[in-house]
């Protein structure tokens, strides 16, 4: 019986599976790792928060650590700026324990800089006097000097003596950028930098932060529940789920190529096609695929049962008659400048398209379903206990 495990098809062309447990495929200097987390575990009574987590993030680069709420996240950011100690496990700064192998760095002596949800400003302090909160061994002129560069560098540059009253959510949240860059630190640690903001705002400024995050070269760590952010700003994204990482890469790799259900459905919507390898195609209720256009389908895997992974734009939904119609519209949701429809299918499947919002389709409406893939897609075993070879 043939395998059914697409994350073990790493000879293909163009599938390589990134280390679910530390860093992207490829090569790197170890020189350039400023953060590793190896082992990492924090409970709470009988809840393990975090299990066994380990990390790589190299200098210069910002890593998002995304996940749904619970998952453990903000615990690791707290780990990792000194704030909870770790029950196992070792964190270590620029080569140096922080945490663990008989260490334990406070956070006031870690060489880190925290943004808060909330900016955590002082209100009676001005701009300029936040910015300059907590840099130390300065004269008097090298810190008026850092407080104007800072201040440039986020755009508040006239803004030095307003007090956060006076400043918009944007503006809190640069100066708040602003204060934790002051002391020059080793690493940023962003805790959902974003989430009290608008969204019109929300997009404006973490494209803002990430222009001012590859200016001054800083290594950041981020931390959030909104995959658009994690996918638009990030060089590297690890998904963690119930306190462990499930994959870690890049954007791309993540979103096309995920090695679990919940990294395919937690980026994005997903749609799970059942079909069979047969020679050059896989047959599914929808026709034939191209075996081509599925990483990781070798040999080995002829006459396998497989979910494909389809997301709304790799399908096209058209009315049809009676008799030749695939399915019918079960949802339909309005976004815009697209509309996602959900589609039943005869099979009793259930899958997603997205049209342009001019090409309208009823509730209830029946459809022929067409896939419109012009790229390569993932597989994964079937989970419904069905033969994973056809006989």
């Amino acid at each position: 019986m043939a395998s059914d495990d697409p994350r073990k098809a790493e000879g293909d062309a163009g599938w390589s599976r990134p280390d679910a447990s530390t860093s992207a495929p490829g090569p790197h200097n170890e020189d350039d790792v400023v953060l590793e987390l190896e082992g990492v575990t924090k409970r709470f009574g009988e809840e393990v928060a975090v299990s066994g987590c380990s990390l790589t993030v190299r200098e210069g680069e910002l890593l998002t650590i995304l996940g749904p709420s619970g998952c453990g996240k903000t615990t690791l950011l707290r780990i990792l700026a000194g704030l909870e100690r770790p029950d196992e496990g070792v964190v270590r700064l620029d080569g140096q324990p922080v945490a663990g192998e008989g260490r334990f760095v406070p956070s006031t002596e870690r060489d880190v800089g925290l943004v808060f949800q909330e900016f955590a400003l002082f209100p009676h302090l001005t701009a300029g006097e936040n910015v300059a909160y907590g840099i130390s061994g300065l004269s008097a002129t090298e810190r008026d000097r850092r407080i104007e560069e800072l201040l440039e560098l986020v755009g508040l540059a006239d803004h030095r003596e307003s007090t956060p009253g006076e400043l918009s959510g944007g503006q809190r949240q640069r100066i708040a950028l602003a204060r934790s860059l002051a002391p020059e630190p080793a690493v940023l640690l962003l805790d959902e930098p974003f989430a009290s903001l608008d969204a019109d705002l929300r997009v404006e400024m973490r494209e803002e932060v990430r222009r001012i995050l590859t200016e001054t070269g800083v290594t950041a760590v981020s931390v959030t529940h909104d995959q658009e952010e994690a996918l638009s700003i990030s060089d590297r994204i690890a998904v963690m789920n119930d306190g462990r990482f499930e994959q870690v890469g890049t954007p791309e790799s993540v979103f096309q190529r995920p090695t679990s259900r919940f990294v395919a459905s937690f980026l994005g919507h997903a749609s799970f096609l059942r079909g069979r390898v047969d020679g050059d195609v896989v047959r599914t209720a929808l026709g034939l695929f191209p075996r081509e256009k599925v990483f990781g389908l070798g040999h080995e895997y002829d006459r396998t049962k497989i979910d494909l992974l389809l997301r709304p734009d790799d399908l096209v939904a058209s009315p049809a008659e009676r008799g030749v119609a695939d399915g019918r519209v079960i949802y339909r949701r309005y976004l815009g400048p697209t509309v996602l429809y959900r589609v039943k299918l005869e099979t009793g499947e259930v899958v997603e398209a997205e049209h342009n919002h001019t090409e309208g389709l009823a509730l209830d409406e029946l459809v022929s379903v067409a896939f419109a893939a012009d790229h390569r897609v993932a597989w994964f075993p079937p989970v419904d206990g069905r033969r994973s070879a056809a006989p």
